[in-house]
């Protein structure tokens, strides 16, 4: 069975399906959803949710993939051309252009026209702006987005197709966190969403591709209720994933001292619309303001149905463990283990709901909470120094820029990042 042959939302918008595990519709009669839906009205003279039309185009996209991806990954690499070969041409064609090649299959001239062709909305200075604030961030931006992540993996949507995989649960973790780290460093590096055949956009279409793989495997599976939940990795929850990486850290990180403008946030939607173009996304509507960036995430808040169970607390409880020091480092080694160990442990517990966190075995932030405490004036300090002292910002992003790879070599010691999800399921 291909994924064209399960039963999805039209893409014309012209049902209003929705999967019957995001509860965002019965929550609207809940006595705590039209309580806060009225405070927010009086506070702020503002809606708390997107429009009605909005929230159905986003149940839509919960029901869909990628199809021209699809399309390449089911004619080459699982067709005629076969596994090897195809990423055999799919690497030759990233490092020397399609042209290259000399017979291309239609699926994959349809792939790279769609990837090398840059959107008439799209603005490179907006483009890079965003890369530069994730720069900015260094690695607090990988610890932040593996403490939120924590939460919404309290969703058998999520937590599923990720269980079925393998990669993030158990001793598997801390690789392909670091994977997703690699392609986090990859697409804000200096110009590299825009310049053709650098190493972000590589890094985007194997990413892709291996969404791909994985999303018509686990749609397959005995384990998955498409009514239930949607597609997997679907264009839905993919755009949660670039809100995730603009406007919750955009804001988040204020608690410990980052300070960014909104102006800054919106270059980071931006930012994260294209690389969400280069990644497959085509949502039927994606938030172009902070507000409604906000609307969607307290949509997405009030539908939840905490319906991972085993599987949820699995990924949950293996992330801040597979910081843990490894047998047999000593030294130097180790207590730079144990401090990524107990910080991320911080981390988790300050951007997990407390309701949330209780139910798992997690590690304790006390008294490592202190740490963050300690830092705020100095991070600030170096904000206020970034704004008003100039060549400071220059500066400040060679040594963030030194200090993820620094992090991210150490971490990895001596392994390469493979982008790849062709093997089989774990069970």
């Amino acid at each position: 069975m291909t994924l064209s042959e399960i039963e999805t939302t039209p893409t014309d918008g012209s049902t209003e399906k929705c999967p019957t595990a995001f509860r965002y519709w019965d929550s609207l009669d809940t006595k705590q959803v039209r309580r806060a839906r009225r405070i927010v009205k009086r506070v702020t003279g503002g809606e708390l949710f997107p429009t009605d039309r909005q929230a159905h185009d986003f149940c839509s996209d919960l029901f869909e993939g990628d199809p021209v991806a699809e399309r390449f990954v089911a004619e080459v690499i699982r067709g005629d051309v076969g596994p090897k070969a195809g990423r055999k041409m799919l690497d030759a064609a990233l490092s020397d252009g399609i042209d290259s090649l000399p017979d291309v299959p239609d699926a994959m001239a349809e792939l790279f026209a769609e990837f090398e062709t840059v959107p008439d909305w799209v603005q490179p200075e907006l483009v890079e702006q965003g890369a530069a604030i994730w720069r900015r961030w260094g690695t607090m931006l990988f610890s932040f987005a593996g403490a939120e992540t924590l939460e919404i993996y309290t969703e058998a949507a999520v937590a599923t197709p990720l269980s079925l995989a393998g990669g993030y649960a158990g001793d598997n973790a801390l690789r392909r966190f670091l994977e997703t780290c690699r392609f986090w460093i990859d697409v804000s590096e200096p110009g590299a969403l825009l310049t053709p055949g650098s190493k972000g956009r590589v890094t985007a279409l194997k990413v892709r591709v291996m969404h791909v793989s994985v999303r018509a495997r686990v749609a397959q599976h005995a384990e998955w209720d498409t009514e239930k939940w949607g597609l997997p990795i679907s264009q839905g929850y993919m755009l949660l994933t670039l809100l995730a990486g603009s406007v919750t850290p955009g804001l988040a990180l204020w608690s410990l001292g980052h300070q960014t403008t909104p102006s800054e946030i919106r270059a980071l939607l931006h930012f994260q619309k294209y690389m969400g173009y280069l990644l497959g996304v085509r949502v039927r509507w994606y938030p172009e303001t902070i507000t409604d960036a906000l609307r969607l995430l307290a949509m997405t808040v009030a539908s939840r149905s905490y319906d991972a169970g085993t599987h949820g607390a699995e990924l949950i409880e293996s992330y801040p463990a597979a910081f843990a020091p490894r047998d047999g480092h000593r030294g130097l080694v180790r207590l730079r283990e144990a401090y990524n160990f107990r910080i991320n442990s911080v981390y988790s517990a300050m951007y997990m709901a407390p309701g949330t966190r209780s139910k798992y075995t997690m590690p304790a932030a006390f008294p490592w909470i202190l740490i963050p405490l300690v830092r705020f004036p100095l991070i600030t300090g170096m904000e206020l120094a970034r704004r008003f002292v100039p060549g400071f910002g220059r500066v400040h992003e060679k040594v963030m820029l030194w200090h993820r790879e620094n992090w991210y070599q150490a971490q990895m010691s001596g392994r390469t990042a493979a982008f790849d999800a062709s093997g089989a399921l774990r069970r």
